[in-house]
Order: C-alpha cells, then structure tokens, then sequence
C-alpha cells in the first residue's frame, strides 16, 4: 500500500472487544479529518470495518491479571518485538495504545525511546494500586486519555499530559433507553415479554468465562425457581463454544438459559437485573438502569498478588464513580453462588429501586463529554501526531 506524500501514519493496538470498540470509533474519526491517513496494528472486527487491517490476531492479545500473561509469555514476547519493529519501520507518527495496558505501555516505552510520540487511550487503574506506577506511565506515554473525569487529577498532579474524552457509551446510551425499550428488546430477542429475565455477563475473556461463568451458573441453578428466563450474551464465536460446554454440565438448566451470540446491550435492556463481571459491562448495566450485582474471581495465584497491591475499596464502576457501595460486589472467595442468588432475589424484590436509579442518574450525567468521545480522542491524537518538536 503506498500512502500520500505527506499523510500520517498512525499504528494502534486493541487487545480485546471493548478496546476494539473504542479504536474503531477513534480510526473512523481520524478518518474524517485525514482521509489519506494509513494505520497498522492491532485491531478487531470492529476497527476491521473502519478500513483498519489488523497484522495480527486480537484475541493474541486477550489475557487476564498477572498469571495469564507469564504463561504465554514466549507469544507474547514476539509479539511484542514484532509490532516494536514494524511501527519503527512504518516511521509512524503517533502510537496509540488502546486498553491492554500490561502489553501496550510496554510497547509505548520502546516506542517512545525511538522518537514515535505515544499516547496510551484508557487509563491503567492507577487509582487503585500502591504509588510507582504512574512514575513509569510517565516514562512512556506523551498522552493520557482517560474515560472518567475523576481519573484525570493523578495524572495533572504527576505533570503528565491528559485528556477527558468521556465515555461512549454515556454519550451513547439515552437516560430513558433500558426503561423504555425494555419490550422492544425481548420482542427482538424472541423472549417472553412477561416474566423475570436475568441477564448473566461472565467476561470476555476465556479465563473470565472459565472462573466467574462456573459461578454464575451455579447461581442460576439456584434461582430457577424465580427467574422465568436466563440470557447469556456470548461476547465472541470462542466464548459461545465455551459457553456451551458450560452449559452441558448444568442439565437441570435446560430450557432455562437462552445462549446469544452478542447482543449484550440488548440482553440487558431486556433484563430486569443483570448478574455480571467486573468491567465496562458493569457500566453498561448502570447506564440502562439495570440493578445488578457484580462478582469477579482470579486465579489462586494472581488474587494472591493483586490482593497485596490494590488500595480501592470497590471494584464495580458505578461505585467507584458514586464513591460508596451502590452495586453489591462478591470478589473471589465472596463470590458464593448462594449468598449472590440471594442478592438477586432482592433486587428482583425492587428494594430501594427508586433511589438507587436516582444516583445512576446523576453518574451519568457526570460522564458525558461536549463532543462524542471517538471525536474527542481523535482530536487529541492528530494534535499530538502533528506536532514534532
């Protein structure tokens, strides 16, 4: 591919489907600003329909806490050494480094040595650990941009470049829209449009699927005898697989569970409360006005070290941004499939329904940005990219 005299080149990496999301977004607005821009990287389906041609296999790039990365380690290394050395050769203007921050923070630091300007879009949880890991931040990004307003002032006070570009689905998703299209989205579903439906989010990730979907299962099983409908929205062609032969040892759920493949926004718009990982799903869920309740599980060894490094108090986002317990959390060993069965019979009961939908509310508002955030981020990262001193 030859690119015009003078265009940008812009290498991106996305490791997973909501990184995917978010460069998709971000390769359609550089676009429309620089229509002979050339990218190469990372991406998945979605940036694939944006015109970007991804070099490698996202799912590569889809690991978990500190333990999965070490075992695939060899991969990831070459991996690493490979984009490090194509980017170079691209002479690209810019890097942007999109979620998977274990991998692409890494990537930006060797990046950065040879004089390619580096921004890292979604900010590492740098709140939530012990102090040191935004002195290395600073070391290899030129760029911050973050998702959440909050996350801004640890970077303003290490004197780090950052950028609020807001959250897309806050600007995306209408303060009425799960409400409102509750019986639209079972009729499109083909679910009873009568009845308690749980949606159940157990990850991305095949590690997630592995450990947090055994427990959501056995969840499930227990309350049968209350829910009419389970939806599981399988966030890939992998994770339905996995999904399935989950599925399989749970015989007394036939009949039960509706396998989607997607369609996660639609599933909870549909559900009268979901059950779900940590991560943007919980976000999601907020934003529809969904009660939910949140449970998340590691392996043995990585909760062992993560346990000893992390400083917040919560880990759902609708609480980390309220700054209290709105969301019940069940983390690890917590995460007891009867004590969180009988968390949702309570919410299913509608206890404190209206003040809870009162703060998700109010978060939402907190999170829009002026501009949409795809718009935002391309801004900043072609005002980066044009600016060689």
């Amino acid at each position: 591919m030859t690119t015009p005299e003078g265009a940008l080149t812009i290498a991106m990496v996305a490791g997973e489907a909501s990184g995917d999301n978010l460069g998709a977004a971000l390769t359609r607005e550089i676009r429309k600003s620089e229509p002979d821009v050339r990218f190469l990287g990372v991406g998945g389906p979605a940036m694939m329909s944006e015109g970007f041609i991804s070099d490698h296999d996202m799912e590569t790039l889809s690991v978990n806490g500190f333990v999965d990365p070490f075992l695939r380690l060899p991969s990831l290394i070459r991996l690493l050494f490979n984009l490090r050395d194509s980017i170079v050769a691209s002479e690209a203007d810019c890097f942007v480094g999109i979620d998977s921050n274990f991998f692409n923070l890494l990537l930006a630091g060797m990046l950065k040595k040879r004089g390619i300007k580096t921004v890292q879009y979604v900010s590492p949880t740098v709140w939530a650990w012990r102090s040191g890991r935004v002195r290395k931040i600073a070391r290899n990004v030129d760029l911050m941009m973050t998702l959440y307003p909050f996350e801004t002032r640890i970077y303003e006070d290490n004197e780090i470049p950052v950028v609020f570009v807001g959250h897309p689905r806050a600007n995306d998703i209408a303060p009425d829209e799960g409400p409102t299209n509750q019986t639209k989205a079972r009729q499109q579903l083909e679910l009873p449009e009568n009845g308690e439906i749980l949606a159940i989010l157990p990850g991305s990730r095949g590690s997630e699927v592995n450990l947090s979907g055994r427990d959501f299962l056995k969840t499930a099983v227990l309350l049968s005898d209350r829910v009419d409908q389970f939806v599981i929205p399988a966030a890939n062609a992998k994770r339905h697989s996995q999904l399935s032969r989950l599925l399989s040892e749970h015989p007394e759920l036939e009949g039960k569970v509706r396998l989607t493949r997607g369609q996660s926004r639609e599933v909870m718009t549909a559900a009268d409360a979901v059950l779900v990982n940590s991560g943007t799903a919980t976000l999601e869920a907020m934003l529809l006005r969904k009660p939910m309740v949140m449970s998340y599980r590691l392996g043995k060894l990585t909760y062992h070290i993560v346990s000893r490094m992390v400083t917040t108090d919560w880990f759902a986002l609708p609480n980390i941004l309220a700054g209290e317990a709105l969301v019940p959390e069940f983390i690890q060993d917590a995460a007891d499939p009867q004590v969180m069965a009988d968390t949702v019979r309570k919410l299913l009961a509608k206890e404190d329904h209206e003040k809870l939908m009162k703060r998700f509310s109010e978060i939402h508002e907190f999170l829009k940005c002026g501009s949409t955030p795809g718009r935002a981020a391309a801004d900043a990262v072609l005002d980066l990219s044009k600016n060689r001193d």
